[in-house]
């Protein structure tokens, strides 16, 4: 048996062996060992690879290493027209591309000045878009977040209401998972017939949903265990290391940019921002859990005020009332010369953008999703920038995870909910 060696570690490693902090640990194995946790995708949500070392199951220092599903999105869109980068927000937080079109085409609109113009009507969809993301990108967070920790029935749960999300994105977009629908100044089509009655009708069975799913975990003694006082980020270090999303209100900061910085018409609409006391990943379970009941709020509120459709006699257009913005309608381009080389311009310079630096920001599902645009003009961005917010999250691993069991760092890891898509950009 190897001779006791006597090491300094974190004093949080010291305190889970019951250690005041400063003492120094026992290694009664001698030496710590190297653990690599990932890149194979179970409890890790993705190719994420984080460098575990452990002394016995208890973890003593953290390193994520991401950049596996690297695909170089930003400098893909130095070489595209505004429009064609679109199908590329899709790939980013692939559980809301609906939320990733919206920030997109807003920063886009800040750059071209004419966010004010939007339609109404414009407005009312995008937001509808944006609250649908969040339900369905939470509902797939809880759900694995809940598997992870032994809890497969909540997936199950969380999963029949999603493809219902699913079944109402594929009847608005006409795709399911990449849907592309958000364009620069409006939207690619109009909400279909029956659409609003069908998204109510969601919206009464998914609120029965999350009761469900609560009595299953707020109280379950095993999901208790595993989350309570595990994984606690202080309200100061969730600020240092710029957490954003319900990870930052968990921790109890009250900042979300709806309420902050609104866009669209959130400033019109009354929800609640949910914050969490401790931050730990209890909390962080909690904050989520109540997000998606908000959301259900804004999207009766946005389903009672929408204003009637274009093919309503008298109704709100949703697109920028601009031919060099958006694509003219089919039936003048084919009889209307001006109109025709407007869609040609449109299609293969892209829109006139001025020169200029903008950043915007929009509180997706993960968090704070933004854009760095830095145009020279025309139609091709001359930098394009994206702040992920599951990134940002993820460089809080090595100040959360040390001073843990082995075991715990999937529950943490659950809890923060990120993305690599986004991550990795």
């Amino acid at each position: 048996m190897p001779e006791v060696q006597e090491i300094t570690i974190r004093d949080s490693a010291a305190q889970a062996q019951g250690l005041p902090p400063g003492e120094e640990l026992q290694d009664i194995q001698g030496e710590k060992m190297v653990l690599n946790m990932g890149p194979s995708h179970p409890s890790t949500h993705g190719v994420l690879r984080i460098v575990l070392e452990l002394d016995g199951e208890i973890i003593t220092k953290a390193v994520p290493d991401v950049g596996y599903l690297h695909r170089g999105d930003e400098k893909i869109a130095e070489n595209m027209t505004y429009t064609q980068f679109i199908p590329y927000t899709d790939r980013l937080d692939y559980l809301a591309p609906l939320a990733n079109n919206v920030a997109y085409a807003l920063a886009v609109e800040k750059l071209m000045g004419i966010e004010q113009q939007l339609p109404p009507r414009c407005q009312f969809i995008r937001v509808i878009c944006c609250e649908l993301a969040r339900i369905s990108a939470h509902l797939l967070g809880l759900g694995a977040f809940a598997m992870d920790v032994g809890a497969l029935t909540v997936f199950l749960f969380t999963f029949t209401e999603r493809e219902k999300i699913y079944n109402l994105i594929e009847a608005l977009t006409g795709a399911r998972f990449t849907t592309t629908y958000t364009r620069i100044g409006g939207l690619s089509r109009d909400l279909p017939p029956g659409w609003v009655d069908q998204c109510r009708r969601f919206l009464n069975e998914v609120i029965v949903n999350f009761d469900e799913s609560e009595k299953l975990l707020t109280r379950n003694r095993i999901f208790v265990d595993r989350t309570k006082d595990v994984g606690v980020i202080p309200k100061e270090v969730a600020i240092d290391y710029g957490l954003s999303g319900p990870n930052l209100r968990g921790s109890g900061v009250e900042y979300d940019l709806r309420k902050a910085h609104p866009y669209l018409v959130y400033d019109r609409l009354k929800f609640e921002v949910p914050v969490g006391s401790v931050g730990d990943c209890y909390d962080r379970y909690l904050v989520r859990l109540e997000e998606m009941r908000q959301s259900v709020r804004l999207l009766h509120q946005c389903l009672d005020t929408l204003p009637g459709g274009p093919d309503n006699k008298g109704g709100e257009p949703i697109n920028v009332p601009d031919g060099k913005t958006v694509l003219p309608p089919k039936e003048k381009v084919l009889t209307s010369m001006e109109e025709l080389i407007h869609q040609f311009i449109l299609v293969t310079q892209g829109v006139n953008a001025p020169p200029g630096e903008i950043y915007f920001g929009a509180e997706n599902p993960k968090g704070e999703l933004g854009f760095y645009i830095h145009s020279k003009g025309g139609g091709t961005p001359h930098r394009l920038k994206i702040r992920a917010p599951s990134f940002v999250n993820l460089s809080v691993l090595p100040a959360v995870l040390p001073g843990h069991m082995m075991s715990d760092a999937v529950s943490i890891l659950g809890s923060l909910d990120f993305v690599m898509g986004e991550c990795d950009r």
